[in-house]
């Protein structure tokens, strides 16, 4: 039951991922109220279904706005507000750190303390997969160019306003507003999906650099200790979440690996051979909405740019100079570094030293100093483009509290994680949810 407005002290915001409306979070929010009741929660409207596509800046704008909107309409009927909480979804984490922003750059958190700030299987590195393959190539292609501004962003196409910089890596920046608003939340916090997440990869909701979990036949999972008793396992234990192992394959000999057919292929094949049958007709049916939304979104953005949905002026005003100043730091900091390149993935094999030109040696050496950094060593460097490093590099200056859920009942782990939908099947998202929940601060 929601508190009274004259008893509200405490505001958490939510906000929906991609394509996504209020009801995805309807058990995000039932949890969250049945955990803190006292908490007023506002899941947002404004940016719903199809909007999503208009950019992660504009739905930023039209939250922040939200946002705004309903404080001043707690407050007119008596609620001494003094905390604020936000937790984003997939592109609504993105969305929620552009909030976050502005509410920062109007003097907000002046007034209001920032708690808790958390994400859910959010693609703060973009999702521009690694580039190891064609199919990747054409992944990265169609991806920026079909789901409209929000596409160009998160596949770290765009040229955010102007400024000769794509708009996630000056997010990331330490001298951004974003950065500098994400940096008063009191607890900061996110969830990434270890495996199945056909929308948000690994890496990218944990901003990392390798990704341990390319194959579970090598990788040995350790769980979060003292869980309650009689809850699943399934939030790894992040002081020690993995290590590498010897598959069932390692120990077979040269005839019996050629032999050998693992369930993970049989999965693989029979996956592969739906998709195949499908692609011919969902290809065409996608790229016919594709189309028809960039349509409606460009007849969207005239109309919010024109101001008449709401005043602009106070979200954009010293924003361009922001946003270049953050480019012309990334530009100077970008000309002083040397960074020789990165190791392919996933995962690269091993290469005799005779056979490695001269050139390439100092690389790999480099490379294997940064896989010692993350995870023990043991992990190849993904092959990510220079702005994702800098991303995962900016996010990971901050003190923020990661989580690997390894959700294994079911292969929609992107929708399992948050319990998008009421299935039974999603009975380990529950689990993620309690826990974020046991440690939301009132």
């Amino acid at each position: 039951m929601a508190p009274k407005p004259q008893d509200v002290e405490h505001i958490a915001v939510l906000v929906h991922g991609f394509w996504g409306t209020p009801d995805h979070l309807r058990y995000v929010r039932d949890t969250l109220e049945a955990q803190h009741p006292e908490v007023h929660i506002l899941v947002v409207k404004s940016n719903e279904s199809n909007n999503t596509y208009d950019g992660v800046d504009i739905g930023g704008e039209r939250v922040t706005h939200e946002i705004e909107n309903e404080v001043a309409s707690l407050e007119k009927q008596g609620a001494k507000l003094k905390k604020i909480s936000i937790t984003g979804y997939s592109l609504g984490g993105l969305v929620s750190r552009y909030a976050v922003g502005l509410l920062y750059k109007n003097g907000f958190f002046d007034k209001y303390e920032p708690v808790n700030f958390t994400t859910f299987a959010s693609p703060h590195v973009g999702i521009r997969a690694p580039m190891a393959s064609w199919r990747t190539s054409i992944w990265n292609y169609l991806g920026g160019r079909t789901l409209g501004n929000s596409g160009q962003q998160i596949f770290i196409t765009d040229n955010f306003r102007g400024t000769g910089r794509p708009l996630l890596t000056i997010m990331a920046d330490p001298t951004s507003i974003f950065v500098k608003g994400l940096k008063m939340f009191k607890n900061k916090s996110i969830y990434a999906n270890t495996m199945n997440d056909r929308s948000v990869p690994y890496w990218s909701a944990y901003f990392s650099r390798v990704n341990p979990y390319v194959d579970f036949n090598r990788v040995q999972v350790y769980y979060l200790p003292n869980q309650p008793e009689g809850e699943l396992e399934v939030i790894l234990d992040p002081a020690r979440p993995s290590v590498p192992k010897k598959s069932v394959r390692d120990e077979l000999t040269t005839y019996q690996k050629w032999t050998y057919i693992d369930t993970r292929t049989i999965k693989s094949v029979q996956m592969y051979m739906v998709v195949g049958v499908m692609l011919p007709l969902v290809i065409p049916l996608f790229l016919l909405n594709a189309g028809w939304q960039t349509v409606q979104s460009g007849q969207r953005l005239k109309q919010h740019e024109s101001g008449k949905v709401f005043d602009l002026s106070r979200y954009r005003q010293k924003l361009l100079e922001e946003a270049n100043a953050v480019r012309d730091h990334i530009s100077e900091r970008s000309m002083n570094s040397k960074n020789p390149g990165y190791l392919p993935t996933p995962p690269p094999e091993s290469v005799p030293a005779s056979e490695i030109p001269e050139g390439a040696k100092p690389a790999i050496e480099l490379s294997k100093r940064e896989r010692a950094r993350e995870h023990g060593g043991p992990w190849p460097i993904l092959a990510l483009t220079k702005d994702q490093f800098d991303i995962i590099d900016g996010l990971n200056s901050l003190d923020i509290a990661k989580y690997e859920c390894h959700i294994r009942r079911v292969r929609h782990t992107h929708a399992a994680i948050i319990v998008r939908t009421p299935r039974g099947s999603f009975t380990e998202g529950k689990v993620v949810v309690a826990h974020w929940a046991r440690g939301f601060e009132v």
